[in-house]
């Protein structure tokens, strides 16, 4: 795991999860409301038990009402990908099977439509998705054969699923890091020290003995003639990709035991690796332009190594930083001491340069404290009101509540550390820091203050909060959106859009590129604010570019 990856996958174990969501999950767990489970980890169910005891018999219902029961959202939520390039949003557009009930029905769980939209899942319960809905969840994966990434009666098998057997590959059944050198000698029978021996070879950049040491012989296929005579290194592509090695051929195995196909492909750009599990080994090939025969994709799930681990490994990570579930798995000995996953950190002074001194500022009682007196900040923002340029610790105050410039190194954590709270929803999470004294007036990158971001958070308990502190509800981000804007565009709720209106948000406004509210809701299909759509049409039917579907845009 490079740097990057690192830091991306620390930030989603820190936020994407927060402690509160796990607490409330277990809680409504344990007292048998996996409804209430559910709405703690942000998942809407799409489905009643007695409509599926109608459907589909009473021996399916039952069956899916103990799946339920033992059902871990917030555990779900933990494993599911990412988006990635540097963001750690789930990704979008997945359609993910948790479990089959026959050949008529499935459980399955569908990710957020939109990067940038609320971070909530749908579990949906029903026959197969038709073509067409199919196609409008581009990724698919099936989770059946993988109940340890959801089902508590199945958590434990996730030491073996990693590699590991009596403990997990490199540490002791308490957690603690185990010192790890040369090959194993117990061979296979020891599947922590295998593990071991091929991650570290695939560490050290030596690919072709990784594969050898986890017994896997790749055949690479010659480019079809379209690709020319050379066609890169095939090799060199797939060792980027974090391939759990030991894992591959029983994982593959295991998904053609269950009837999921007995073909399965990893897709690397431009290079597919195709996996047919055979009697007693697993033949690999790779092409180098994508196999034209059938295959099934093979999910993430099942070839990824955890990364879980390579955090531990890396250090960014304690054993107490893991969702319970997890560390109660990968280390069985280690006592249940919760004091790694984090709350909000209390906001320290930071250091800036003014006027040839060094000034702390701090966040606190909601806004950015400076050690200036009033007189000294009445007459900057004089001078700045007739022009006049701002520096050092004002400046940094104009920066913080604009969005506009450059934050000293520890007010930009401050404030991600904000905003990645409020990416993920983390309701009670932003709370807190507000509590703490966190200026609510302060913007991110782009310009968005927390009104805009609403849509992703439990407006009803934030939105009196935020206008009390003075926030404008006609404040404009960096593509000129206001608040209502983001709603309305970007999967906000209809009851935001109406408590945004009652507040006084105007509905005749345009955004840089010239949509209007109207615009959006026809662009988005929101037929849940048809109320504000007749409003628009009747007050201010000139507004905006027009959009229309029927034609060509």
């Amino acid at each position: 795991m490079t740097i990057n990856e690192a830091a991306l996958w620390q930030r989603v174990r820190r936020y994407a999860v927060p402690p509160w969501m796990i607490e409330q999950a277990t809680e409504r767990r344990l007292a048998g409301d996996w409804r209430g489970a559910c709405s703690a980890a942000n998942v809407d169910v799409a489905f009643d038990l007695a409509e599926v005891e109608n459907a589909y018999g009473r021996s399916t219902a039952a069956t899916l009402a103990e799946d339920l029961r033992h059902f871990a959202p917030d555990l779900l939520r933990w494993h599911l990908p990412r988006t990635g390039s540097g963001r750690t949003t789930i990704g979008v557009g997945h359609q993910v099977i948790l479990a089959r009930y026959g050949r008529s029905a499935i459980l399955r769980v569908t990710t957020p439509r939109m990067i940038e939209g609320p971070q909530r899942l749908v579990l949906r319960f029903g026959p197969a998705p038709s073509e067409e809905e199919e196609s409008f969840w581009p990724t698919h994966a099936d989770w059946s054969a993988a109940r340890h990434l959801w089902d508590l009666r199945r958590t434990a098998d996730l030491r073996e699923r990693c590699g590991g057997g009596d403990r997990a590959p490199f540490f002791e059944a308490d957690g603690r890091p185990r010192a790890t050198a040369g090959p194993p000698t117990a061979g296979r029978e020891d599947p922590a020290a295998h593990t071991e021996w091929v991650t570290s070879l695939q560490d050290r950049g030596d690919f072709e003995a990784a594969l050898a040491a986890a017994g896997l012989n790749v055949e690479i296929v010659p480019p079809s003639r379209a690709w020319g005579s050379s066609a890169g290194d095939p090799l060199g592509a797939l060792a980027l990709l974090p391939l759990a090695l030991t894992r591959l051929e029983p994982e593959v195995r295991l998904l053609a035991e269950q009837g999921a196909g007995d073909r399965f492909r990893i897709l690397c750009h431009p290079y597919t690796m195709l996996l047919e599990p055979k009697a007693g080994s697993l033949r690999v090939r790779v092409f180098a332009n994508r196999d034209k025969k059938e295959s099934a994709e093979l999910p993430e799930a099942y070839w990824r190594r955890l990364p879980d681990l390579d955090l531990l490994r890396a250090g960014r990570l304690a054993p107490e930083g893991l969702h319970p579930l997890i560390r109660e798995a990968l280390f069985p000995e280690r006592p249940d001491v919760d004091g790694g996953r984090p709350h909000p950190e209390p906001l320290s002074p930071v250091r800036v340069r003014c006027g040839g001194e060094w000034h702390e500022v701090r966040s606190g009682d909601g806004t950015l404290l400076l050690p200036h007196s009033e007189e000294e900040q009445r007459r900057e923002r004089a001078m700045r009101a007739l022009g006049g340029a701002v520096a050092g610790c004002f400046a940094v105050r104009q920066t913080w509540t604009s969005g506009i410039g450059r934050l000293p190194k520890a007010l930009r954590f401050q404030r991600r550390e904000l905003f990645l709270r409020v990416q993920h929803g983390d309701t009670p999470g932003v709370l807190r820091l507000l509590d703490s004294g966190v200026d609510p007036r302060v913007r991110d990158g782009r310009q968005r203050t927390l009104l805009h971001m609403l849509h992703l958070l439990d407006h009803e308990r934030l939105l009196p909060r935020l206008l009390a502190a003075g926030l404008d509800v006609e404040a404009q981000d960096h593509h000129k959106r206001t608040p209502l804007h983001v709603a309305v565009g970007d999967g906000g709720s209809a009851a935001l859009v109406r408590d945004l209106r009652a507040a006084g948000a105007r509905i005749d406004v345009v955004d840089y590129d010239g949509w209007s509210l109207a615009d959006l809701i026809r662009r988005r299909k929101r037929a849940d604010l048809d109320f504000l759509l007749a409003e628009l049409d009747r007050e201010h039917p000139d507004v905006g570019l027009g959009y229309s579907e029927d034609e060509d845009w």
